[in-house]
């Protein structure tokens, strides 16, 4: 294929140490009924060609209004002041007009949802080519020409044919991957990356991470990352600028911002990251409390009323950003007296001392199983016709599932999105009626009940959802939600329900004095905290957990795995947990079960299977956890999958793996005829708690 060319040359790196971008003291203002809301209060950087900037802090603490306010795409009620100039020239002024042509030529955004990015009655072709003729004077047939390079640039397989499709008939990683086509398609100076990777899953992610590297190094431009997720930093950034209550209160070079942190909320995000590499003996660190409103902030460090260390100064003036050492700047009138997280050899932030349960020193042989599901199969019709429907196919979403959960423990199920884990939760929750296979709870079929059998299993297992707000009534008080299943299962008398409530908020770390409020007075992680109260209330000895960190911040993810982990020791509870965070499954997780296409790759002790995984999907998956430490991240290559999960309408002979696996295409040709002609189970070493399906392990 010959290359189109664009007038435009790639930027020489060499050329200059100048920033492209350079913002000064930017301040950004809503109106709102309560007051105004500075979002952004004086927020200062510079971005130079081919580097990387990260900027990370909670939700609300003004990182997505910075880069939004760089591209000009803010709402026009928005009060913007300060100085933001792209190699010389002001952007802050500019009319809407003016700021079209910058926006999607000099500056690009990747944004977090790729179909809020992409018209969906438009072609992928049609989208690109409108792209590239609004900033430049080419026909139409060269730009139709350049797209297909765009997406052959992107890694999206018979470009040319896919050119004519449109984003529905894209999956979630192959939608990000146009979109990053039409960031880069004009070659811009700086690209605008808020929070790419989170809705995708991890495999995904580490390919759509590669793919924003390659458009970086083909372009030259100056890359500005969105995140919450320290793991992605210490593998894309150059430079971090921590924010907090709109403002920087930590910037540094990425190496020494996460050796060296020196502002309380730096090591408390650090602390609150759960790592793959480590097997979650010691519990997390939390960062009490919430972020403040950003109306009419008082004059004090804005996280002094979360701060363990800090004094009367910190409330008497808001510190201003310092560089304590160069390029490395912090917000915090403490900060010199801090040297590796500790000031006088005492941790800024205390771990939490999480003690092991009873439950923990007994053998796994020797405990009772309260989930064993043998076979489990879950199937859907696909039909087809507006009217008269027929079938034209089966959806095999979970095909042959074994396994046991045993007093005390937790099983996580990974996998990609698609591979049959939601619907295996959602098989067990309905007690079975619409799958195949035998599922016992507390050694009962589930299978073979009816009736008052049905309402009594029901106390014994419960669910708590992903979206602790979506899960929850509105309507009802904290009080009423908690209650309800007290009432529903007649468990205690009518005179003793609001003390139980009481209990149960105090058990999960609730003020019980808050119990006549509604859930939307509370934070995201207090909810989750409400739905978990609930979920105790019926005293299960089963807890479904779907998901139930992944909506929420890392700082306040911590305290509630660290409450799940406490409840597991103090109640002997167990858990059968989903999850698409590896690193949140190798701290919480006893047993993982990893999925593919409906069905067990691999299976046994979590330790196990993340220190020597066999099956080359698990390999997969566990090489693409972003790990938070520069340092190991540089040491690692993660091992990239091509291709998207196939549709679950599909049951090919031999291993469902065998078309992305990345050791077939390394075996002799006889044995990779077996992969694709013989279906393997799970096997392993007689005894050992790890077992796997691939024929040549």
């Amino acid at each position: 294929m010959t290359p189109t060319t664009l007038p435009r040359t790639t930027p020489d790196l060499t050329r200059s140490a100048a920033p492209v971008l350079s913002v000064r003291d930017l301040r950004v203002s809503f109106p709102s009924e309560a007051g105004r809301v500075d979002a952004v209060r004086g927020v200062s950087f510079d971005l130079r060609a081919g580097r990387t900037l990260a900027v990370v802090g909670e939700s609300g603490s003004g990182k997505s209004v910075t880069a939004l306010s760089v591209i000009g795409l803010l709402a026009d009620r928005a009060a913007v002041t300060g100085s933001i100039t792209l190699e010389g020239r002001e952007l802050v002024g500019l009319t809407d007009r003016e700021m079209s042509a910058v926006r999607g030529n000099d500056i690009a955004m990747v944004f977090q949802d790729p179909l809020t990015s992409l018209t969906p009655v438009h072609s992928i072709g049609k989208q690109l080519v409108e792209a590239i003729r609004a900033h430049r004077d080419v026909s139409r047939e060269k730009a139709w020409q350049r797209g297909i390079e765009l997406l052959d640039l992107v890694g999206i397989p018979n470009p040319a044919v896919r050119m004519r499709s449109y984003p529905h008939e894209f999956s979630g990683g192959m939608r990000q991957r146009v979109v990053i086509a039409l960031a880069v398609a004009n070659e811009p100076k700086v690209i605008i990356a808020d929070e790419p990777t989170t809705a995708l899953d991890v495999t995904i992610q580490a390919q759509v991470l590669e793919l924003l590297k390659k458009a970086q190094a083909e372009t030259g431009a100056a890359l500005m990352m969105v995140t919450h997720d320290m793991g992605v930093v210490a593998r894309m950034a150059d430079d971090v600028m921590v924010m907090y209550a709109g403002r920087p209160v930590e910037h540094a070079p990425v190496d020494e911002l996460f050796h060296r942190p020196r502002m309380p909320y730096t090591l408390g995000l650090l602390g609150a990251v759960p790592r793959a590499d480590d097997g979650g003996s010691t519990a997390l660190v939390p960062v009490t409390g919430n972020p403040p409103l950003l109306i009419d902030l008082p004059d004090r460090c804005p996280f002094a009323p979360r701060c363990p260390i800090a004094t009367d100064d910190c409330h008497a003036r808001e510190p201003e950003l310092l560089e304590l050492t160069p390029g490395h700047t912090t917000a915090c009138l403490r900060s010199g007296e801090i040297t590796d997280g500790a000031i006088g050899g005492v941790p800024v932030f205390a771990r939490p001392d999480i003690r092991p349960g009873a439950m923990d020193r007994t053998p796994r042989d020797d405990r009772a199983t309260v989930l064993g599901v043998t076979a489990l199969t879950r199937e859907f019709p696909l039909l087809k016709g507006a009217v008269l429907k027929r079938r034209v196919g089966t959806v095999h979403a979970v095909n042959g599932l074994t396994f046991d959960v045993r007093a005390g423990e937790t099983l996580a199920i990974v996998g990609e999105s698609g591979c049959g884990k939601s619907t295996t939760l959602l098989s067990i929750m309905d007690l079975a009626k619409n799958a195949g296979g035998r599922i016992e709870l507390d050694g009962v079929d589930l299978t073979s009940v009816s009736g008052r059998e049905v309402r009594a299993l029901r106390r014994k297992l419960q669910i708590v959802f992903q979206d602790p707000m979506g899960a929850l009534d509105p309507r009802f008080t904290v009080s009423e939600l908690i209650a309800e299943p007290l009432r529903a299962f007649d468990l205690v008398a009518a005179g003793r329900i609001d003390a139980r409530v009481a209990e149960l908020m105090d058990l999960v770390g609730l003020d019980p004095a808050h119990v006549d409020r509604f859930p939307g007075a509370f934070s995201g992680g207090q909810r989750q905290r409400i739905g978990i109260a609930r979920a105790l209330a019926s005293e299960p000895s089963l807890l479904v957990l779907d998901e139930p960190v992944s909506a929420l911040d890392v700082s306040i993810q911590a305290g509630v795995i660290n409450l799940l982990q406490r409840l597991q020791g103090e109640l002997g509870l167990s858990y059968l947990f989903v999850s698409h965070d590896l690193s949140v499954v190798r701290h919480l997780a006893d047993r993982v079960g990893v999925m593919y296409l409906g069905r067990f790759v691999e299976y046994g002790d979590v330790d196990v299977v993340f220190g020597d995984p066999a099956h080359p999907y698990t390999q997969a998956l566990i090489s693409a956890i972003p790990v938070p430490d520069p340092v190991v991240e540089r040491s690692r290559a993660p091992l990239l999958l091509t291709g998207d999960l196939p549709g679950p309408t599909e049951n090919p002979p031999g291993c469902a793996f065998a078309g992305r696996c990345p050791l077939k295409p390394t075996l002799p040709e006889e044995k990779q005829r077996l992969c694709t002609s013989v279906s393997p189970g799970l096997t392993g070493r007689e005894g050992a708690d790890h077992r796997h399906a691939c024929l040549h392990r």
